[in-house]
């Protein structure tokens, strides 16, 4: 292959600038050990030092300390591949400008001259949705305009420049045909040179409002989400702490998947959970939850499908049932409101029962329940002592006023005496009582208001045929008794936790800690109405990022089925849909639309970017042969893939499957939510553990219970037959009914 004519150059310029981030690299451990000597020194001094002052040193030499190790990590993580990209570009009345984009900014220390841009800056923007020739791009609303000479691409590898590429819309599209044939291990941390236009317009859209994306299989709804939350932090970073920003993922094992892409994209400190996760650790509760992917399992296997838990599986991730927790709220409310009366001390009221419940039903109404109490205590602790201090006054003046009049207006002596000695006993008696009860009348009154159970609440409702009666009329009288029925174990599902969030947020409100002011959600299509309402509501932002594929809502018998009632809830969002999959061959893609086609959910059909290979091969076999596996197994190495998947219907015939090629000498790993992933064995996953995720060839092995002509099993099959990048194999009859075949 013949080198380009700036190949040396280029080289030379690539050499320049590892060395000198090998510099600034050196320089940042200088940085990160003089900051941990200075705190060792600083708590050393903590004994004969001004403490506070030794406590300031500490604090700042900390924060030097931590942005010191950050720049490090930075630097450590990029000087094996700097850059990827370079473009010359003139901005009008200015000096042309030859600049080089990589994952981090980086500046000449003498000259502040840029020798990396970081690819989320305005100017990088123009490498990415700029065509050659006359453009402008957006600085913080303003416009920049100027002419783009050149766009060009490196492949660099360990330090070492392999290849130099000027960009034009032909090598722009070899460029991304060759990044999409490289292997599934490597291609999510390495996407960021080839971010599409359209991708691109979603990571850089407006970060003031939400957007939720309709994105095919293997469209980059991920990769997208992870690049939007690094350029989050790179343009709002200042305004929105890192800690304040949450991905919530479908599964343990996806976001170990995704564990190594954002400290690349600088992204290290956010909230990395499952919604279930973080439910439990934002309220406190202590729960275990029955396997919602086992009852999935179920539904998909038995002949009969129930559809009275269908139905309240429905009903829980409903508005309607958002409405019945409402009106659970507003009873417990109104029997609060119930037990204020009117404070009293010696006699003498000091605050009304009315102006009680004005405070906690209207002027404290926008709090939770007991951060109305809180609130309300404290205005009763100002109010008694205030009014004690008074009252002790008007009785201490009154007191002595009645001892001058018996002291000056009593002739006789004894009756003087008696009445002396009557008004001070009564006065020693009664002020040290109204002085203790002023200060204990407070804690007294508000032991009447008891600390909510929100597990015991919620709990009540499920069983309570009456409380359900008055909360729900509209439900029949066969829907209550089968509710009832399904909730005399005491067991808890996904579906309880929209409602018990709710309560939660409502009765006691959220700890800071878990206030997000930022969310992204991968497979956003698994989550309920009640769910995605809930988080809203609770966190009280509009900063959500969903993106998700109806195709793929293998919980939709739950969950949603249109992302209507999202737009509903977030009116100013943007919706967009990426219909492009980048993932997979057309062979294998035209066959997976084949399955899209039968969808109850009118969806296009997926339009696979231009890449051919292999067409899927159907393996005719009535059991698992051991021996023909491990030849497809090693045919598919021998063509250079190293991710190869396994993917069943059903955990059980994973399993089974598992255990069977062990036993015939197979190197094997079964997946589970807790895995981390080797790519050196045969993975062996059930379809609704393997959403998200992408290798290089799948294998689709469903004997025992093969996938069915239902609406669960096509969305099953779906998501196993788009996981591949570049070959699948079916074994058996595991899609025949669904396809035909």
């Amino acid at each position: 292959m013949q080198r380009h004519p700036d190949f040396e150059f280029e080289a030379e310029r690539l050499d320049y600038t590892v060395h000198y981030m090998r510099r600034l690299l050196e320089e940042s451990q200088r940085d990160v050990d003089a900051s941990q000597e200075q705190i060792r020194h600083a708590m050393a001094d903590l004994d004969y030092l001004d403490s506070s002052m030794s406590y300031i040193n500490i604090l700042t030499n900390t924060r030097f300390f931590e942005m010191a190790r950050s720049q490090k990590e930075t630097f450590e993580a990029v000087q094996k591949k700097p850059y990827f990209a370079r473009i010359h570009f003139q901005p009008d009345d200015e000096k042309d400008q030859i600049l080089y984009i990589g994952k981090t900014s980086v500046f000449h220390q003498e000259t502040q001259e840029p020798i990396i841009v970081d690819w989320r800056s305005p100017v990088a923007n123009v490498y990415y949705d700029g065509r050659l020739g006359d453009l402008t791009y957006d600085v913080r609303g303003e416009e920049v305009s100027g002419h783009l000479h050149s766009k060009r691409q490196y492949q660099i590898e360990e330090g070492e420049l392999l290849d130099v590429r000027d960009i034009d819309l032909t090598t722009n599209d070899e460029l991304l045909q060759e990044a999409l044939a490289g292997k599934a291990d490597v291609r999510l941390t390495e996407i960021i040179s080839t971010i599409q236009s359209e991708q691109n317009d979603i990571i850089r859209a407006s970060l003031r409002k939400p957007i939720i994306v309709q994105g095919a299989a293997g469209s980059g709804k991920t990769t997208i989400a992870l690049h939007r939350i690094s350029y989050f932090l790179y343009t709002k970073g200042t305004d929105f702490p890192a800690e304040k920003l949450m991905i919530l993922a479908p599964s343990k094992l996806f976001m170990d998947y995704i564990g190594d892409v954002l400290p690349e994209l600088g992204v290290g400190s956010i909230c990395q959970t499952t919604f279930e996760e973080y439910v439990l650790n934002a309220t406190g509760l202590k729960l275990k939850l029955t396997d919602t992917n086992a009852r999935l399992e179920k539904l998909a296997s038995s002949d009969s499908v129930d559809e009275t838990a269908i139905a309240i599986a429905r009903m829980k991730g409903s508005d309607e049932y958002q409405s019945i927790m409402a009106r659970y709220v507003k009873k417990l409310e109104q029997q609060i409101a119930a037990l204020f009366e009117d404070v009293f001390i010696d006699n003498y009221r000091i605050m009304g029962a009315k102006r009680l419940r004005k405070l906690f039903l209207e002027d404290f109404g926008y709090l939770p329940i007991e951060k109305r109490l809180e609130r309300i205590k404290l205005v009763m602790k100002s109010e008694v002592t205030r009014k004690r201090k008074q009252l002790y006054q008007l009785l201490s003046d009154k007191y002595e006023a009645a001892l001058d009049k018996a002291l000056y207006g009593i002739r006789d002596d004894d009756k003087r005496r008696a009445r002396i000695t009557r008004i001070m006993d009564e006065r020693d008696e009664r002020l040290p009582k109204i002085e203790k009860e002023g200060k204990e009348k407070v804690a007294s009154y508000m032991k009447r208001f008891k600390k909510f159970n929100v597990k015991q609440l919620y709990r009540s409702w499920l069983t309570d045929a009456e409380l359900q009666t008055e909360l729900a009329p509209e439900w029949s009288e066969v829907f209550r008794a089968s509710f009832q029925e399904a909730h005399l174990k005491n067991t808890w599902e996904t579906e309880d936790l929209a409602a018990l969030f709710d309560l939660h947020v409502q009765l006691k409100g959220l700890e800071s800690e878990w206030k997000m002011r930022v969310v992204f959600i991968d497979e956003a299509q698994d989550y309920s109405e009640y769910q995605l309402a809930a988080l809203h509501d609770g966190l009280e932002t509009e900063l959500f990022t969903l993106v998700g594929d109806l195709a793929q809502g293998i919980h939709s018998y739950r969950a949603l089925t249109s992302w209507d009632p999202v737009l509903k809830m977030l009116p100013t969002a943007t919706y967009t849909t990426l219909q492009k999959s980048y993932r997979t061959t057309i062979e294998i893609m035209n066959l997976a639309n084949r399955v899209l086609a039968q969808m109850e959910e009118d969806l296009p059909l997926v339009e696979p970017v231009v890449r051919h290979g292999i067409d899927p091969v159907f393996h005719e076999m009535d059991e698992l042969d051991i021996g023909r596996v491990q030849g497809i197994y090693e045919e598919i190495a021998e063509r250079g893939h190293r991710s190869v998947a396994m993917i069943c219907k059903t955990n059980a015939e994973a399993k089974r499957l598992f255990e069977v090629l062990s036993d015939g000498g197979i190197a094997v790993q079964l997946l589970d939510e807790q895995s981390d992933i080797d790519d050196s064995r045969m993975l062996i996953v059930p379809s609704v553990l393997s959403k998200g995720l992408e290798f290089d060839a799948v294998i689709v092995a469903a004997f025992r219970d093969p996938f069915r002509d239902s609406q669960i099993d096509r969305k099953l099959l779906y998501v196993a037959m788009t996981r591949p990048m570049h070959e699948l194999h079916v074994l058996g009859d595991a899609a025949k009914e669904v396809l035909g075949e």
